[in-house]
């Protein structure tokens, strides 16, 4: 249990006592900084300590923002600052400091809390500070200034300012307009009765899982069953991440599921999709939609992910076409239409439950794709045009981070090795450059040649080389941040045609698990980079082959192997991919959250 220590003579009347115990505080009772600092040495060094003062006068949930917050390891507010295990060192110093600078006199004139905090800014510590707006959170001194902070406690409903901060502040228009303004009740009334967000999210997982298998009956019913289920999953979706703020319940593994099942619920929903147009009346084979769909969507992410990163922490980051969206940005009308036409996740989903619904499995996946290619022209072009236009130097961290998101096996690290010197000789343009025509060559030689004959193998072995020259130095230009996901849409679509090549049946469904298996693979490493956990274990990189590698062996399994046999292979090479990285995933992220990893809550772009 954390522990709270109140500071200062007690004043009557006061409810911070039982306030900090409803936050699940054990309270002791402290005069002054002596005593704080007798106290503050008995509690255990694994648990959240928190010094307030006892004139505190503010809402609750000023309170459970400044208290509470497991992401911060210090945090404070006017008249309390807190400290999580891995911070306690920094606290005690201020606090010792604070101690022998008053002599151990009671605290009669200004806040111990408040006086800690300034200690603890002037070490250089990094105390986060929530932002409160109309919640108030003040240190009386005198009986006047005590009924006034009252009577401004009293004009601010904390439970409506609690429920609105609950909602992501940047989303979609479905996601504002018609979910959240409601499913913020469905938080609260999962937080009223003990429900984790983690417990949402795999409720949300389930359901969606049955819309697949809904739409996966082929019938007219199970596509309105399937669309009404995705509805209610997306409702969840949102529900989890609004039920973590507000409740304050973040953690390291929570995020990774929600980010996780995300995924999982959507490509098993075009699965589905896939098997209940087989076995509807027409039985339609839209298995290559389905898949087409699947890589689509997830170049749109690998965009996404890389162009952030590479931008993140740039320096002299500014550029006219920034410029004129942030302009744009000054016109409301313009930002809910440039959020929709993005397609976000609540748009999207939208979509395909309406469709699906209404329409038939064909026509769901062809508006997906046309939506999505849309969208990701739209914003790839975007980003283009501010990379060519502003002035930034890219730092060894964005570069790091590129490389990894990269996923180069041991051949493209090999060859690279001896391609440095020529490298360093080439214009800036040439690492995106040679990504984009090496990929788009081993496409293209895969989809015009007939499937047994040796030139994609040929193709495959040139693209080893140009993966390699385009990662040979470090990713650092205007453009550079395009190279994984060139690297991603020459991975999959030479899967997606290889498989439509070998013309057999079960082929592409084969093809649908190996890309997910390895898509996961991507969006795994994207989540470790995004928690600061550290790049993937170079044994599971070099185990899983690299991109290249990878591409490599499907070729040669195309050349060697009849059709059948190819099907055969890629199935699998799609449990094995399967299971070394959804074992490490595990693994890892279980790991992390049972050491205490710092919790992560992702507040950026919608999905």
């Amino acid at each position: 249990m954390p522990t709270a220590i109140l500071t200062g003579q007690p004043v009557p009347g006061s409810s911070i006592e039982s306030e900090l115990r409803s936050l699940g505080f054990d309270v002791h009772l402290a005069l002054g900084a002596a005593d704080t600092e007798t106290l503050l040495a008995r509690v255990p060094g694994e648990q959240r300590v928190a010094v307030v003062d006892a004139r505190f006068v503010g809402h609750p949930h000023a309170l459970r923002l400044g208290l509470t917050d497991p992401r911060f390891p210090l945090a404070a507010i006017p008249g309390a600052v807190t400290a999580q295990p891995a911070a306690r060192q920094t606290l005690t110093r201020a606090m010792a400091r604070e101690n022998s600078a008053g002599g151990g006199t009671a605290v009669a004139v200004d806040s111990l809390a408040d006086r800690i905090t300034a200690a603890l800014d002037a070490d250089g510590a990094d105390v986060h500070r929530p932002e409160l707006g109309s919640l108030v959170a003040a240190v009386p001194a005198d009986p006047q200034a005590r009924n006034e902070a009252r009577q401004a406690v009293a004009a601010v409903d904390d439970e409506a300012v609690r429920l609105k901060s609950a909602v992501k502040a940047r989303d979609g228009f479905v996601t504002t307009f018609l979910i959240s303004p409601y499913s913020r009740y469905i938080a609260r009334w999962c937080a009223r009765r003990g429900l984790t967000p983690n417990q949402v999210t795999t409720a949300s997982l389930i359901t969606a899982l049955i819309a697949a298998g809904c739409a996966a009956t082929g019938t007219r019913a199970g596509f309105v069953a399937a669309g009404v289920l995705l509805i209610a999953s997306f409702v969840l979706d949102c529900t989890d991440g609004q039920l973590a703020r507000y409740s304050l319940q973040y953690s390291t593994l929570g995020a990774w599921l929600d980010a996780t099942f995300d995924r999982a619920k959507e490509y098993a929903y075009y699965a589905g999709l896939a098997l209940g147009a087989a076995r509807g009346g027409g039985h339609d084979d839209v298995w290559a939609l389905a898949l087409g769909a699947m890589v689509l969507q997830t170049c749109r992410h690998v965009v996404d992910f890389s162009f952030n990163e590479a931008n993140h922490d740039a320096s002299a980051n500014t550029s006219p076409t920034a410029a004129l969206s942030d302009k744009l940005d000054s016109v409301g009308w313009t930002v809910w239409v440039r959020r929709m036409i993005v397609l976000p996740i609540g748009e999207r989903w939208a979509m395909i439950a309406v469709l699906t619904a209404l329409t038939t499995p064909r026509i769901t996946l062809y508006a997906l794709l046309i939506g999505c290619a849309f969208s990701a022209t739209y914003t790839t072009a975007g980003r283009v045009l501010r990379s060519l236009t502003r002035r930034a130097t890219r730092t060894d961290r964005a570069a790091k981070a590129l490389a990894d998101l990269a996923d180069s096996g041991p051949l493209a690290e090999a060859a690279a090795g001896g391609l440095r010197g020529t490298a360093r000789r080439l214009p800036a343009v040439t690492a995106p450059a040679v990504a984009l025509l090496g990929g788009a060559a081993l496409v293209a030689t895969a989809a015009l040649t007939d499937f047994g004959g040796p030139w994609p193998l040929v193709a495959a072995l040139v693209y080893v080389l140009t993966s390699a020259l385009a990662v040979a130095r470090p990713l650092k230009g205007a453009l550079d941040w395009l190279v994984p996901p060139f690297f991603r849409a020459a991975e999959y679509l030479t899967v997606l045609v290889l498989a439509a090549k070998a013309d057999v049946n079960g082929a592409l469904p084969a093809a649908f698990g190996l890309v997910a298996a390895v898509a996961y693979h991507h969006y795994d490493t994207v989540y470790r980079i995004r928690g600061d956990a550290g790049a993937l274990p170079q044994w599971l990189v070099r185990t899983i082959g690299g991109h290249e590698g990878r591409t490599l062996v499907i070729c040669v399994l195309a050349v060697l192997l009849t059709a059948p046999q190819f099907k055969l292979a890629l199935t699998v090479l799609a449990v094995a991919v399967a299971l070394v990285v959804l074992v490490e995933s595990i693994r890892f992220w279980v790991a992390a959250h049972q050491v205490g990893a710092p919790a992560v809550h992702d507040e950026g772009e919608p999905a």
